[in-house]
């Protein structure tokens, strides 16, 4: 459970979002969080990824690489 104090200004534009939605206010906000801490997970990994491949610790394969040691022919 969650309870937040939003600014006059700011209720009114979710207000209005949500209303375009077709979606209840809460409705808006729960999917607008679940995409938000969707994108901060992607980027954490991508940054863990990021940093293991500049520290030598991982490497970038072509799609040929991939193919090939999959056995797969195109």
């Amino acid at each position: 459970m969650l309870t937040l104090r939003l600014s006059p200004v700011l209720d009114k534009e979710l207000s209005k979002q949500a209303r375009a939605a077709k979606q209840t206010k809460s409705e808006f906000v729960r999917s607008a969080l679940a995409e938000r801490l969707a994108e901060a997970e992607d980027l954490r990994v991508a940054t863990k990824r990021l940093r293991a491949l500049r520290a030598g610790k991982s490497r970038i394969y072509s799609a040929e690489e991939v193919k090939r040691d999959l056995g797969i022919s195109v």
